[in-house]
């Protein structure tokens, strides 16, 4: 164990809101420099320039049925056509329809010249050298014309679109590659405290399990970060001081979690004061009140969350998480919210805005916000139940069962 410090007054803080500190934070840094990825690794990544379509979507008139190709105006019921031709998906050849007559065609594949309307195979005998007609269709019916979703020169994506599945579809249809996105930020995470030991390992009294880092490293992960480290560190200012400069050295951000309130032996504050440009703050929220925020040695940025494990994983949610997808380059940086119905009444403390985890009930068509875990920050039971995070004011006190809340949706989502 270090030794406590004798007599040192304790530094300044800033106080902040809640949105004051998210500005700060966000301050810290801008979207990564571009890089060219293969479309198949594109996924979660945020574009960076706009791109544009190099074909037609439908690259030529296709059919949308099974069925046969015709001219409407030759449609009438117990009418036979002769079948002149069959066009598979595929067909690269240049098929013309003769007059009187029908070609068979599948979904997909390119309507012959002559033709203006596919008649669905369900709509005749099936036949395939004569076709009875039992049905008759429109003049373009069941045809995709050429370019009717995308035209060549089309702006498909906008730069700070984050790309999910059908992102990428589209990309590949539209005939590319390669696609210029952002640089995912790489996150270094670091935990400190004397009384953690590694998951798996046997509890001595006095010890705990080091929860933060592998849930911050998870939360990281899924905003879109490359996690390059967890470590943690016992509450020893020389040790912690050492593994900041590593880790500031490797990662474009360093989020650090416990040592940073008004304790004794909160050592990455002291840390952070003595090597960096830091600033501590007191943000007027619950959990989550002591934080820090500044700049290390040689530029990389660092978010000092506190030690319990609800505080940490809240203050990543309003803090971490909008940096990274800014650094990431997403247009939109902050998780959807939207009103629901308290199903139980609260009380918050005046002067504070609480973050508290609920489980929304979606059973009745509109959200109903069920509370779940005490408002202990050390409480980690429920964490894992939370789908989402109730958002107090600061100036509310006390809502009753039924008040419509702000919940901000802790369900993974494209930003």
């Amino acid at each position: 164990m270090v030794d406590a410090p004798a007599g040192a007054a304790l530094p300044v803080r800033t106080v902040r809101s809640l949105d004051e500190h998210a500005a700060a934070v966000l301050a810290l840094s801008g979207p990564l420099p571009a890089v060219s990825v293969a479309i198949g690794d594109a996924r979660g990544r945020a574009l960076a320039s706009d791109v544009t379509a190099a074909v037609d979507l439908p690259p030529w008139d296709s059919s949308a049925m099974d069925g046969y190709a015709v001219r409407a105006a030759d449609l009438r019921p117990g009418v036979v056509l002769a079948v002149a031709d069959d066009v598979p998906a595929g067909d690269t050849r240049t098929v013309e329809l003769p007059a009187g007559s029908a070609v068979r065609i599948m979904t997909g594949a390119p309507v012959p010249s002559g033709a203006d309307a596919v008649l669905p195979v369900e709509l005749t005998d099936g036949g395939t050298s004569r076709v009875r007609v039992d049905g008759g269709v429109a003049a373009g019916a069941h045809v995709r014309r050429r370019g009717e979703d995308v035209r060549v020169g089309d702006v498909v994506l906008r730069a700070g679109d984050v790309m999910g599945a059908g992102a990428v579809g589209l990309l590949a249809a539209t005939g590319h590659v390669r696609v210029e996105v952002h640089a995912r930020p790489r996150v270094a995470v670091l935990s400190t405290g004397s009384e953690l030991v590694s998951p798996g390992e046997p509890l001595r009294h006095g010890q705990i399990h080091e929860s933060n880092g592998p849930q911050l490293a998870a939360a990281a992960a899924a905003a879109g970060a490359d996690v390059v480290a967890v470590v943690a560190v016992r509450d020893d200012l020389t040790a912690v001081r050492a593994v900041l400069a590593d880790l500031a050295a490797r990662a474009d951000l360093v989020v650090t979690t416990g040592g940073v309130s008004v304790g004794a032996y909160d050592v990455v504050r002291d840390a952070l004061l003595a090597d960096g440009d830091a600033e501590l703050v007191h943000v007027r929220m619950q959990p989550g009140k002591p934080q820090a925020v500044g700049v290390l040695p040689g530029g990389t940025p660092v978010l000092a969350l506190p030690g319990n494990p609800v505080s940490s994983f809240v203050s990543f949610e309003v803090f971490v998480r909008p940096l990274l997808r800014r650094m990431l380059g997403a247009r939109g940086v902050h998780r959807r919210t939207f009103t629901a119905t308290l199903a139980t009444g609260l009380r918050s403390p005046a002067g504070r805005r609480q973050l508290l985890r609920a489980r929304l009930d979606w059973s009745t068509g509109a959200p109903v916000a069920e509370l779940v875990g005490g408002p202990g920050s050390h409480l980690l039971g429920a964490l894992a139940r939370a789908d989402a995070l109730v958002d107090v004011p600061e100036d509310v006190t006390d809502l009753a069962a039924g008040s419509p809340v702000a919940v901000i949706d802790l369900r993974e989502h494209d930003a």
